[in-house]
């Protein structure tokens, strides 16, 4: 594997081809597969972040796609986030009925029926994806290359979320987020969000990583409602406004 010497620590590259687009149909996809030669301190996390990294397991990848840059990270500046009215009720809905508990990502078969059931519901699975089991969601959400933390949703001992997010030394990385269908008034996904900018501001950290915004994609567009918010664009970091 060739290795990549240009970020502290080393990475070596253990996959680099194109594919078809996870998130649009009918395009192509570049996305190289990274892996850290050690554990990332938080401050090396960072850099990636800044730069469009995202995570999968204990590897990182960047798009790189041919001919298109329809994926733009995404993040929140958490010191000019203030929740509008729809946030504040589903804060105040769901603070009175769910126990949020903070950890290490765990992997347990409550977590993967609750992630396939996630996947079912919210039409998320493609046709040719193999079940989840207990060493794929190991592989996918518990093992990291980082620092990580586990947000889990509880009403009563019924687990309904399940958000995994990474630790930098300025700002958290929410890496994948899934919960109960079963409960759509409850908007679980847009209150994790909530909640991490919650522990990130009690953390003093300056942003909250909402992962890639595509714009054409239905599953993706809702991370465009949390204003404001900056998008990289470019290579530059591109504020958006309440009225942008």
């Amino acid at each position: 594997m060739p290795l990549i010497p240009d970020l502290e620590p080393p990475e070596l590259l253990v996959h680099d081809e194109v594919t078809p687009c996870p998130y649009l149909p009918g395009l192509q996809a570049r996305m190289p597969l990274r892996l850290p030669i050690r554990m990332l301190r938080p401050a090396e996390l960072d850099v990636r972040l800044q730069q469009g990294d995202r995570r999968h397991g204990m590897l990182l990848y960047r798009t790189a796609c041919p001919g298109c840059q329809a994926c733009e990270a995404i993040r929140i500046p958490v010191d000019r986030f203030r929740p509008g009215k729809t946030h504040r009720r589903i804060l105040a809905h769901n603070d009175a009925r769910i126990r949020l508990e903070l950890g290490s990502p765990a992997t347990s078969r409550s977590r993967v029926l609750l992630y396939e059931k996630h996947l079912a519901g919210r039409h998320l699975r493609a046709s040719d994806d193999d079940p989840m089991n207990l060493a794929r969601y190991r592989q996918f959400l518990a093992d990291t290359c980082c620092s990580t933390l586990e947000f889990s949703y509880w009403l009563g001992d019924k687990l309904i979320g399940v958000g995994i997010t990474d630790v930098g030394k300025t700002g958290l990385s929410a890496h994948y987020t899934f919960y109960d269908p079963d409960y759509p008034s409850w908007s679980l996904g847009t209150y994790s969000i909530l909640k991490q900018l919650e522990v990130a501001r009690r953390q003093g950290l300056a942003y909250l990583y909402l992962g890639l915004y595509v714009a054409d994609n239905a599953h993706m567009r809702y991370k465009a409602r949390f204003l404001p918010h900056e998008r990289l664009i470019d290579g530059g970091w591109r504020p958006f406004d309440r009225t942008g």
